[in-house]
């Protein structure tokens, strides 16, 4: 049995023994046209975020049997055309109870959070520029604040307990009914969004939740209002999120995704508008999808998906 992992860098030494019981692994970091040849004999692919898995790659995929790809996130792998190849797409989805010891996404978002409404990028640029004017750098603080988490989820639960530890008003919406949310009120999307001072975006990427956040939503939004976003860029119209910062309505923005990042080309960034908003403005701040990128979290996400495939390939013997 031939498991190819694709994107091998930093893989979890564990998850690798766990992997060399099962078949002959074969790690290489690989441009697209060459993972298109590489794929065509192999049984297992093993994916992080770095490759689109699309109907092409899947049709070269002649032996495959299984994608595994420790992410919650599947929009980077045509789902559709797996099945219809009878190929078992194994992910982190759904493994609530193993997910909820893993905060680093939860953490990011408040890391995003607190960098953005007390400047803090700006401000360290400022000093290692031999700078030390601390008045330039006057931020908010976030304590008796709104607290609005759009997707009360795993994340958006961990969001919303961070949200009380610094005394902020937590107010929730979700497009899957909610019954039970402690020191959590519930609103609409619209209510949640005139009422908010700070917007946390953590639904999970569906149908339902694409391009969620539009030109009603932000004309809906608090003037001056922040807004983070570490969902997935689609969940966002990033043409009216960029309107929205330059007229002012919203005081900034932190995202940790942007669209289009499953499909991207080598040159996808090249004069993107929200990248080159950035530039100029400390008021947009973008980082590339780290949110659960912390080296302890991805080892115990790969070695939990490696234990996956081993229990989805004894079922198969």
């Amino acid at each position: 049995m031939k498991i190819l992992n694709a994107e091998p860098a930093g893989y979890s030494e564990q998850a690798r023994q766990i992997l060399a019981s099962l078949g002959a692994i074969v790690e290489i970091e690989c441009t697209r046209d060459e993972l298109l040849q590489c794929v065509t004999d192999a049984d297992v692919l093993i994916v992080r975020l770095g490759h689109m898995i699309d109907a092409e790659l899947i049709g070269r995929a002649k032996k495959l049997r299984a994608i595994v790809t420790a992410t919650t996130g599947l929009n980077h792998i045509d789902q559709e055309a797996a099945k219809a190849r009878g190929i078992a797409v194994l992910s982190l989805r759904g493994e609530r109870t193993f997910l909820d010891g893993l905060t680093a996404t939860a953490e990011h978002v408040w890391g995003l959070l607190l960098a953005l409404v007390r400047r803090i990028p700006a401000a360290t640029t400022h000093v290692a520029a031999s700078g030390w004017d601390r008045d330039l750098f006057k931020g908010r603080q976030i304590s008796g604040m709104t607290l609005g988490v759009v997707g009360l989820g795993r994340l958006g639960s961990m969001v919303a307990e961070y949200g009380r530890a610094f005394r902020m008003r937590v107010i929730a919406s979700d497009i899957v009914p909610v019954s039970h949310a402690p020191h959590v009120v519930l609103a609409t999307l619209d209510d949640l969004l005139t009422a908010a001072d700070v917007v946390c975006l953590l639904p999970s990427y569906q149908d339902s939740s694409h391009r969620l956040i539009g030109k009603h939503e932000f004309s809906m939004m608090k003037p001056g209002a922040v807004l983070v976003n570490a969902s997935r860029g689609e969940v966002i119209d990033e043409f009216e999120l960029l309107d929205a910062l330059r007229s002012g309505r919203l005081s900034g923005a932190a995202l940790d995704v942007l669209a289009g990042e499953a499909v991207r080309g080598e040159d996808w960034l090249r004069g993107h508008p929200l990248i080159e908003f950035a530039r100029t403005s400390d008021r947009l701040l973008i980082t590339p999808h780290i949110g659960g990128a912390t080296g302890d979290s991805m080892r115990l996400a790969e070695d939990f998906m490696a234990r996956k495939l081993s229990e989805f390939l004894g079922r198969g013997r």
